[in-house]
């Protein structure tokens, strides 16, 4: 043996030689899996930020109502697999991988396809890309160099190790480009198709399967025929793999590429924003918003307020009584009109509520006993404390009876009654069932609430008002399906009846009698105005809905001439109008507790109880509980209270007789019935006569029981006929005195508040509108005076 040969190695056998070999090969596979894991942890997969994906805000039947884009300005719908029709997914895997559930991510076969085709043609001819490797793309974009194309291959091998094919194919419908800012297929659905993609015919589903290849050159609302084209084409690889038969694809080719303009949904947009707000996570807001509804009543309020002055602004809210759930909600006028603040949500902003919380206030005190639905009155001026309210026209209409009072929303009775039932019990009782009133810092709660010396929204009155046709019980208004229930008594079921009953009698504008012939909804309606001209409401409850309307502007600048009864009621009317009814409303009957009286005035109590000499008037009055209460007193001592009094007359020469009188008398005791002593000047001759007290005898002391003194007005004479002065620009200047009076003296024109003094202090007033008038003068004491006069129309210039 040569040296050389004792110094080469040893040959290894050959099972060293295999363990080696496998030894290396395991080493480059774990140094392979090594270097995969820490390019996986440098480059993790870019999956996308569920809170960055927008969100969908839908209607009850599940229809979008308004998208929010993500971040980057597109508006995805997000589905899962089982969301989307079958049709669509056969479409899209057939069409763009039909081995997509077998391979790992790429598919080499596929890849070497398109390449030869490339070569051999010099153009591409197929794509060898998977689905997966277009999730990828799209997740993270790259060049369409090589190396482009290895980090594609790449990434998708990394989404196929992270994420299950299910998760990958979500990842693909949901964020698939299909042109303009549409991503992902339901989104695409409803933006071209105006359906969700559940619903996808086979022609609609071949035009979304393939729209992603290109979606600015296919897009249909621009280019349908070249869209037409591509659709086509995913038909005919359908029937030539046997997925679709025939017949479908035949009838498929037919279907025209008709696509709307797009344009992301726009509907009941500051609800959409507001439950976006409270819930900023959530992809999917599903509501209880009727989208056909909806739609009309946009229309319908956009075109009301067409013609309305510019700022003008309006809230409308529509509400299922049965379960208290929104079924449209407009929140102003035109969302993105800037003249009108339109992004401002008025339904749920505070205002004055004017008169509509007076139902509240006659159904508590009908709960409390204090009236029935005819207790006697008085609509003249009054004073409370240092608070002297007038009614909206400045016309006081004497004795009402509550019904009428509620009806004509007269401002003294309210005021009076609230007076009597406790402003801060009324705001309690409000506050429980759900209508939170806003007041200034430092201010309670004071009479002027009743008028709209207060701040309340819109939501909340809707929500109370729907409790006249839910037994009384009020509740918050809901706006998603999954939202609490929150019913709370606001008033018992038998004052509610009342009060229903007694809106529902208020005939419509325009309309002789409340009881329609041509069928329409019974309605329970209220308007109301607040101080200044700055917001005019309407509500109405029927027996299926309640509907509430506010309109103004938003920067609570005044709105001259414009109040309840002529912008916001007509508008409540249509709405109502243009609800859907399943049958016609009967009237319910009077619950438990209820029952129909006649009563008498000026006593006010059940006539049965009463002498008939007693009742001046008679009217049937609903009662509750077998509850009749009497009139109200005056509050004023120095007032000749209602009532009955009782006193002892002479019996031959019926003069009345006092305590101290002489001994000739042949005594007899008499009644009459007495009229609230603001009442007098309304009443006629005869009513005034009956209540009075007969004159006392001559030889009796005085008993105190006098009526009010009369007074006598001075600047006027009974049937005067005044005539300005030859040449003069005005009318009739009087100075008037109330002579006799000792207190705080109105003055009213044909029922109308014109001035007030003290005592005999004057009054200057220029008269100048031709015809009869009646001047009044009224003092807090009851005394009063009456004169007719007329003012001669002006000579011709």
């Amino acid at each position: 043996m040569s040296l050389g040969a004792t110094l080469q190695p040893k040959h290894l056998t050959p099972p060293n030689r295999r363990r080696r070999r496998a030894l290396k090969a395991l080493l480059a596979v774990l140094l392979a899996l090594t270097l995969a894991m820490l390019l996986d942890l440098a480059f993790p997969v870019p999956l996308p930020d569920a809170r960055d994906a927008g969100a969908v805000v839908l209607s009850r039947e599940g229809v979008p109502l308004r998208a929010f884009p993500d971040r980057g300005g597109l508006w995805r719908y997000r589905v899962g697999i089982d969301d989307v029709s079958p049709l669509y997914r056969q479409a899209l895997l057939n069409y763009e991988d039909r081995w997509f559930w077998k391979h790992p991510g790429v598919n080499p076969a596929a890849m070497a396809r398109a390449a030869w085709q490339m070569l051999r043609g010099g153009r591409v001819v197929s794509g060898g890309s998977t689905l997966t490797m277009q999730v990828a793309r799209i997740l993270d974009p790259h060049s369409r160099t090589p190396w482009g194309k290895l980090k594609q291959v790449l990434r998708a091998l990394q989404l196929e190790a992270h994420l299950d094919k299910r998760e990958i194919l979500t990842l693909y419908l949901n964020h698939a480009p299909f042109g303009g800012t549409i991503e992902g297929v339901e989104a695409a659905s409803w933006a071209y198709l105006g359906k969700p993609s559940a619903r996808l015919s086979h022609a609609e589903a071949a035009l979304l399967a393939v729209l992603p290849q290109a979606p600015s050159r296919l897009r249909p609302d621009r280019h349908p025929q070249t869209a037409r084209r591509a659709r086509d084409k995913v038909l005919t690889r359908m029937e030539a793999l046997g997925v679709w038969s025939k017949a479908d694809v035949a009838d498929a080719r037919i279907e025209p590429v008709v696509a709307r303009a797009l344009q992301p949904p726009m509907h009941a947009a500051l609800l959409a924003q507001r439950l976006r707000h409270d819930d900023p996570r959530a992809a999917r807001i599903a509501t209880t918003i009727d989208l056909d509804l909806q739609r009309t009543l946009e229309q319908r309020v956009a075109a009301y307020f067409s013609d309305l002055p510019e700022r003008t602004s309006a809230a409308l809210l529509v509400v299922d009584n049965a379960t208290l759930e929104a079924r449209a909600y407009v929140g102003s006028v035109e969302f993105a009109d800037a003249a009108r603040l339109g992004h401002v949500d008025m339904v749920r902003a505070w205002r004055s509520p004017g008169s509509t919380l007076k139902p509240f206030l006659y159904a508590l005190a009908l709960d409390d006993g204090l009236i029935h639905s005819e207790s006697l009155l008085i609509d003249a001026p009054q004073s409370f404390g240092d608070y002297r309210p007038g009614n909206f026209d400045m016309a006081f209409n004497g004795p009402v009876s509550a019904a009428e009072a509620l009806r004509l929303s007269l401002n003294v009775p309210a005021v009076d009654l609230l007076d009597r039932v406790g402003p801060a019990r009324f705001d309690a009782r409000l506050a429980h069932a759900g209508i939170r009133l806003r007041w200034p810092r430092g201010a309670a709660p004071n009479l002027s609430m009743i008028l709209g010396g207060t701040g309340a929204r819109l939501e909340d009155l809707v929500g109370a008002y729907a409790a006249l046709n839910r037994g009384g019980v009020a509740g918050r208004v809901r706006y998603r399906p999954d939202e609490p229930r929150v019913d709370r008594r606001l008033m018992s079921e038998g004052a509610a009846w009342i009060v229903r009953s007694v809106l529902e009698a208020h005939p419509r504008p325009g309309d002789t009698d409340a009881l329609d012939p041509r069928g329409r909804a019974r309605v329970a309606w209220k308007t109301g105005t607040s101080y200044g001209f700055r917001d005019a409401w309407a509500l109405g409850s029927t027996r299926r809905y309640t509907v509430g309307v506010w309109v103004g502007r938003p920067d609570g600048t005044p709105l001259p001439g414009q109040y309840g009864a002529v912008t916001a009621l007509p508008l409540l009317f249509e709405v109502i109008d243009s609800l859907p009814r399943v049958r016609a409303e009967a009237s319910p009957p009077p619950p438990r507790g209820v029952a129909e009286v006649e009563i008498c005035w000026p006593l006010g109590t059940a006539a049965a109880e009463q002498a008939p000499t007693l009742c001046a008037q008679r009217r049937r009055a609903w009662t509750l509980e077998g509850v009749v209460p009497p009139t109200f007193a005056e509050r004023d001592a120095r007032l000749w209270n209602a009532g009955i009094e009782t006193f002892e007359v002479d019996a031959r020469s019926g003069l009345r007789l006092s305590a101290d009188c002489g001994a000739a008398h042949a005594r007899a005791t008499r009644q009459v019935a007495r009229w609230p002593a603001l009442a007098s000047p309304w009443l006629s001759a005869a009513q005034r006569q009956a209540a009075r007290l007969p004159p006392l005898a001559p030889d009796c002391a005085p008993d105190g029981r006098e009526s009010a003194g009369e007074l006598r007005i001075e600047g006027v004479h009974e049937g005067a006929t005044l005539a300005a002065a030859p040449g003069s620009r005005h009318g009739v200047r009087l100075e008037l005195r109330a002579l006799g009076a000792s207190a705080r003296v109105r003055w009213l024109l044909d029922g109308r508040l014109i001035a007030e003094s003290d005592g005999e202090a004057p009054v200057a007033r220029v008269f100048d509108e031709p015809g009869p008038h009646v001047l009044t003068a009224l003092a807090d004491t009851g005394a009063w005076a009456r004169v007719r006069f007329t003012v001669l129309e002006p000579p011709a210039r």
